[in-house]
């Protein structure tokens, strides 16, 4: 959510934004949500007015009253009571216009820094750079259930009978292996200086609302029946509530944290052939990383998260690209986010491993997260980036690491985490 104020001050710069996103559907919000706050600041100026009033006459029948003229005091009484009863009605208005208009700022996207590019969808992303050679054997790379498979790794069937399609059993080493990236990724970021955590897989609605869009919401989340809980879609959602309505003090900061969870998500709509496998699905499991700082100092944070996870695919001899996140296929509280695409031999192109994301002070300002300042206080700006969501990592990782006699190679970096196993070999 983006301060009223600038908005106030720049209406042409919000609507510039949103003509950027192509959502041209909320340009009309802009000068909606300016009329109602003007009604709301006139408002709020009518009440003080009145309670200024109101504190005189009140003054004026304690003088009354000790004069003795009390009937003259009756009548101020009156007045008093006139006032209280506009007083309230103005009150009412007031708390109504001032819930219409956070509403309408919450749907108004976030400023996009300058350096985005301007594009429709995802299609117009824009590659930054590679890392690592791609390379394409000589031999075929199987489907990577087929992989799993050979090595006793997955019961897609079983998963369907129990809990239907978009979900799994790993099993073996195929779960070992998912368990180790899980448990080297952790170690990766402590090793970087960041704070493990294993937050709440459950938050509040007024979280839900806070560190996402009404419309990612709605296409993401799982609502608890019965109760005003969600399950998470990515730990970033409870790490970011944690600061919720926290006044923080400038010395503790930066906050930087990594966090294991378990992630649910709808993922509504057909997948075609992913929809068997392990790249779209309902539940999986996800280190990811927070920060909370500065505003000067968020952009310089942004450049160092997507690199760690840049590293952390490189270690494992995992070839990727940054993707540049276009307008359009930007987020509404983001104000840019680029993309950790990995190599797929089998499909000789990239796909999507990780996003990187500095949301400035919009979450910030949604959870009412706050910076104690010398000259006043102010609002901290918020990042987030996966570390690692292994289900979609073992594709990279098994189709990477496949050898033509149907083994996967474990690198280096894993092998303590795997028992010292080098080679996974075929059971099929």
């Amino acid at each position: 959510m983006i301060d009223i104020k600038f908005l106030r001050e720049n209406p042409d710069v919000v609507k510039e934004n949103i003509k950027k996103k192509f959502q041209m559907h909320k340009l009309e919000l802009v000068d909606e949500v300016i009329e109602l706050d003007n009604k709301n600041r006139e408002l709020k100026l009518k009440g003080d007015e009145l309670r200024m009033k109101r504190n005189s006459l009140s003054d004026q029948i304690g003088g009354l009253m000790r004069e003795g003229k009390k009937d003259e005091a009756e009548k101020v009484k009156l007045e008093v009571k006139e006032i209280n009863d506009t007083l309230a009605e103005n009150e009412r208005l007031e708390a109504e216009y001032s819930e219409k208009v956070t509403n309408i700022m919450m749907k108004i996207p976030n400023i996009m820094h300058e350096s985005v590019p301007v594009g429709k969808d995802d299609s117009e992303n824009v590659e930054n750079e590679k890392f690592g050679d791609p390379v394409v054997p000589k031999y075929e790379v199987p489907y990577h259930t087929d992989i799993m498979e050979s090595l006793a790794g997955i019961d897609l069937d079983s998963a369907r009978r129990v809990a239907g399609n978009g979900f799994y059993y790993l099993v073996g080493d195929i779960a070992r292996l998912h368990s180790a990236i899980l448990s080297y990724a952790r170690d990766f970021m402590i090793n970087k200086g960041f704070t493990y955590c294993i937050p709440p897989y459950m938050i509040r609605s007024d979280v839900v609302t806070g560190v996402m869009s009404f419309e990612e919401m709605d296409a993401m989340m799982y609502k608890i029946e019965g109760e005003d809980l969600y399950l998470i879609g990515t730990s970033e959602h409870s790490m970011i509530g944690k600061f919720k309505g926290q006044l923080l003090d400038k010395a503790s900061l930066p906050y930087t944290m990594t966090s294991y969870s378990p992630c649910f998500r709808k993922e509504k709509g057909a997948h075609g052939i992913e929809e068997r496998g392990v790249y779209r699905i309902h539940q999986f499991e996800k280190q990811e990383m927070i920060v909370v700082c500065e505003p000067e100092e968020s952009y310089e944070w942004y450049d160092k998260l997507w690199h760690y996870t840049v590293e952390l695919f490189r270690s494992m001899e995992i070839p990727v690209r940054t993707l540049e996140c276009c307008s359009g296929d930007l987020a509404d509280l983001k104000s840019k986010s680029v993309d950790v695409e990995a190599w797929s031999p089998r499909q000789q192109k990239y796909f999507e491993v990780g996003s990187c994301s500095n949301l400035t002070d919009a979450q910030a300002r949604r959870l009412g997260i706050r910076i104690k300042g010398e000259k006043g206080n102010y609002y901290a700006h918020t990042l987030n980036n996966t570390v690692v969501a292994p289900p979609r990592m073992l594709i990279a990782f098994l189709e990477n690491h496949y050898q033509e006699d149907g083994s996967v190679t474990i690198p280096e970096v894993l092998q303590p985490y795997m028992g010292g196993t080098k080679v996974l070999k075929p059971k099929k």
